[in-house]
């Protein structure tokens, strides 16, 4: 299976938590098939670049707001620009990503970032991943898949990219797995869309698949709905 048929509503709504290979994954699923790859994720955490740039508090709800109303976000050649500049590196740190579990829940914040998410998928044929696609943004996907995998084996997976990209990070893989065990307390305990397996969802774990055997797992299922 290959390109997608344009005349085919095909949403694939991937969600699960941090270093669960969401990015990767999605990534590799939509050039295979053929479909736009919206990564909700960068989303957050370009609006959560921002708030820490400019010295934003978080808890001023009225100065995030506005910080929203002066923000443009897009993607372009599989990064995501802010406010026209690319923040793609800038965005995965793991400063930035403390700071995204808390803007995401930032009703004002979803409100945003949900509409425009919303209006990418009623317009094309999308692998859309984050924590609440399928339970929330497009609730009414042609397919749903819940990636997950041991803690332990996510933080292995962050560590890893940290490490990569700059070798002297000042972190340590258990400050990473703490990060991560935190992250998925906070996403799935929040008050508004907290992050849970939709009912009509796939499970695939990934501890101890390669890349290849997930993305050739959703292509199958994906055919099942074409």
């Amino acid at each position: 299976m290959s390109d997608i048929s344009t005349d085919r509503k095909l949403r694939i709504a991937i969600d699960g938590p941090g270093g669960a290979g969401k990015s990767t994954i999605s990534k590799l699923t939509a050039s295979k098939l053929g479909l736009e790859y919206v990564d909700t994720g960068a989303m957050y955490r370009a609006i959560a670049l921002k708030i820490l740039e400019t010295s934003t508090d978080l808890e001023d709800i009225p100065a995030v707001s506005r910080q929203l109303e002066h923000t443009e976000i897009s993607f372009s050649n599989g990064h995501v620009t802010l406010d026209g500049e690319d923040v793609e590196d800038r965005i995965r740190t793991t400063r930035v990503s403390r700071a995204a579990s808390a803007v995401a829940a930032i009703p004002q914040v979803r409100k945003k970032l949900v509409s425009m998410q919303r209006q990418i998928a009623e317009e094309k044929n999308v692998v859309m991943d984050g924590r609440d696609i399928g339970t929330n943004v497009i609730k009414d996907a042609e397919l749903k898949i819940f990636l997950t995998a041991d803690p332990m084996v996510r933080a292995k997976r962050r560590y890893d990219e940290l490490i990569k990209k700059n070798p002297e990070a000042d972190t340590s893989f258990e400050q990473v797995y703490q990060d991560i065990c935190d992250r998925d307390y906070r996403d799935t305990h929040r008050e508004l869309n907290p992050l849970t397996r939709a009912e009509d969802a796939v499970l695939v774990d990934t501890s101890d698949m390669t890349i290849q055997q997930v993305v050739d797992r959703i292509e199958e299922l994906a055919s099942e709905v074409c």
